[in-house]
């Protein structure tokens, strides 16, 4: 009987994990490496970063995700080296041969070149981070209760937000009803007046992706909720108590959140893997490497242009690219040639406060309520597990009834992982995730 061929998967993203289940559930021995041994739902990040969910609700064990497909294995271990050559993939501990390889290994903050942005610059592209950015907001308004200079106290409760697209807006927007929600009940010999919730986009709109008309409903909501927002401020300069503006506007204060955009976070550069734009890796059409036809590059990590414009780097993307390329394997096992990849956008939505929301599908656009609850709907539907899913939206439901955030908890650093409480310290969690 001939030998079952086998395919790492290297990252256990939307776009790794999707082929990872494909794969297996087409009978073919799979084995999926990362250095978490959890896969994060990176879209509500946010959510645990303003205290509305807990970090374990929006992460799922990956053996608990594979447990019933037994043709697929995981592995945590820390990839080292690939070896296209010979076919070897060397992790800190084994090497491990493959028959077919599969690289999704993620995103990570870009800085954009901006100085002292990488480093005072608080990013939330991880789990570990988004919990940082928790303690450090609530640390805050802690702080502020017993500090007795104004202008000090004036630097803890102004929150810049660097970066108008979804992410952006949507922590904004939900950082503002946390602190007029809970935050006024848990601080009341605080001024609230005091504290200010500033959204920068460097150009003239936000959610620049997406159609005028959703940009403008946008910008008024979150105006109307108490959000400043300024457009076409782009940032020149980052310190440790300001942003600097290319206008010479200077903005204080302790909390900068970096969500202006995202790079390839892809394996050490090697002579096979090709660069692109934001650190991708260029591929072919039908997402292989151009000299390693059993070599496939999905997710973030993938350069790839459609129409003459490079795929963005959004979980709908990696999840099509985890499918198309799980089924160009099984073709070339069979024989047969790998099909390019298309794209298909089936739209894009975004959350701005309580009740209001933005998508589009197609050529159709619509705001408020229905765009606010088809955004819950569709988050729920692809959060794995069906436990978490039933309490996230049990905190929900929570949430917008009783405004009720029981998760404001300051938890110290870890002491194996994070050396002191600082931005710094942020990055180095970061570092430890695909």
């Amino acid at each position: 009987m001939p030998r079952r061929p086998r395919v790492v998967v290297v990252g256990s993203g939307f776009g790794g994990l999707k082929a990872t289940q494909s794969l297996a559930c087409a009978q073919t021995n799979v084995l999926l490496i990362d250095r978490n041994n959890y896969h994060t739902f990176i879209p509500l990040l946010y959510q645990v970063a303003v205290a509305e969910l807990q970090p374990e609700q929006i992460a799922y064990p990956v053996r608990g995700i594979l447990q019933r497909l037994p043709f697929a294995n995981f592995l945590m271990a820390e990839v080292t080296q690939i070896d296209f050559a010979n076919r070897i993939v060397v992790t800190d501990g084994l090497t491990i041969p493959y028959d077919f390889l599969i690289l999704s290994t993620g995103s990570e903050s870009q800085f954009l070149g901006i100085p002292g942005a990488d480093k005072y610059a608080l990013p939330m592209k991880t789990l570990p981070e988004a919990v940082y950015l928790r303690n450090h907001l609530l640390s805050c308004f802690e702080q502020a209760v017993r500090e007795p200079d104004p202008a000090q106290r004036q630097l803890l409760l102004t929150f810049i937000i660097v970066g108008g697209g979804p992410t952006g807006v949507e922590l904004a927007g939900a950082l503002v009803e946390l602190i007029h929600g809970r935050l006024v009940k848990d601080f009341p010999t605080l001024e609230m007046e005091q504290v200010q919730v500033i959204l920068l986009q460097s150009s003239d709109r936000l959610l620049a992706d997406l159609p005028l008309r959703l940009s403008d409903y946008t910008y008024k909501q979150l105006q109307r909720s108490g959000v400043k927002v300024y457009l076409q401020a782009k940032v020149t300069k980052v310190t440790p108590k300001a942003v600097y503006l290319e206008d010479g506007t200077a903005i204080f204060s302790k909390t900068i959140v970096w969500t202006a955009g995202v790079q390839a976070s892809p394996p050490t550069p090697t002579a096979e893997l090709f660069p692109a734009a934001k650190g991708q890796v260029a591929v072919l059409p039908t997402l292989q490497l151009p000299r390693y036809p059993q070599v496939y590059v999905v997710g973030d990590s993938a350069y790839i242009e459609q129409d003459g414009e490079p795929l963005p780097l959004v979980a709908p993307v990696a999840l099509q690219q985890g499918t198309a390329a799980a089924q160009n394997i099984l073709r070339q096992i069979k024989g047969k040639e790998p099909k390019p990849f298309r794209y298909v956008d089936k739209g894009r939505a975004a959350i701005i406060k309580r009740n209001a929301g933005v998508a589009q599908t197609g050529n159709f656009t619509f705001t408020g309520f229905p765009a606010w609850l088809l955004w819950l709907g569709i988050h729920l539907y692809y959060l794995p597990g069906g436990r978490n899913c039933w309490i996230v939206l049990m905190d929900w439901l929570r949430d917008y009834f009783f405004g009720d955030r029981s998760i404001r908890l300051i938890f110290p650093p870890n002491r194996l992982t994070v050396a002191e409480n600082t931005p710094d310290s942020a990055r180095n969690w970061h570092n430890q995730e695909h």
